[in-house]
This record gives structure tokens, sequence and C-alpha cells, in this order.
């Protein structure tokens, strides 16, 4: 079982910055694939970025190419996601998701991981 904690959603103007965590307090991190999702009102959840064992593996939807960051810290236990140059069609909620497995990886099925954040709400004011 893995627990994830998230943080770092808010309120921000358009352009603005904003940096998301999630940690998972005892878990043996290292092993983890992890990834980023996130949820607009109304429609299904959708793949952000994902970041492999090394954290050399990492990737982005293309909405967000050039925008956004994902890095992890091991010894913290902990995922990041850097959001810049935020805008509108960003305001979600924002979802940490863990894979433990070591099969193939579909990074951007939401189906490839077995745990969730709970959620933080990211809103983009024009």
């Amino acid at each position: 079982q893995v627990q994830l904690v998230e943080s770092g959603g808010g309120l921000v103007q358009a352009g603005g910055s904003l940096r998301l965590s999630c940690a998972a307090p005892g878990s043996t991190f290292s092993r983890y694939r992890l990834a980023w999702f996130r949820q607009a009102p109304g429609k299904e959840r959708e793949f952000v970025s994902a970041i492999g064992w090394s954290g050399l593996t990492k990737y982005y939807t293309d909405s967000v190419k050039g925008r956004f960051t994902i890095s992890r810290d091991d010894a913290k236990n902990t995922v990041y996601l850097q959001m810049n140059s935020l805008n509108a069609e960003d305001t979600a909620v924002y979802y940490c998701a863990v894979d433990t497995t070591k099969t193939n990886w579909y990074y951007g099925s939401p189906d490839q991981y077995a745990y969730w954040g709970q959620g933080t709400q990211v809103t983009v004011s024009a």
C-alpha cells in the first residue's frame, strides 16, 4: 500500500507559476515510476507528465511541453511538478500516481497506476 499526499495547488493568475508536490512517506520510492494526471470539470482524466525510475526518462503531454517540469527526490520520497506560464486551460484537479510494477510502461494510461493522490486544485484566472 502506498499513501500519497499532495500539496501545492491554489489560485494563480495567467502567466504565473505553481509547484505541486506529492509525497509518499515510508515508501520505497526509488522503485516506482511516477506520473501526474489532471481532470478538468466535465472532462476525462488526462495524462500530464511521467518520470521513470532513474529520473532521466521523462514524458509530457504536448500542451505542457516547455512549461512544466517533472522531477523526483527519492531521498524525500517526493515527486514534483513545476508549472510555469500557466493559462486557463491548465485549470483542473491534479493527481499524482504511482506505478509499482516492472512491466511495460504505458505511462499515459491511468490503468498503469495502482495508487493515486487525493488531488489538488489548480485554478488559473485570466
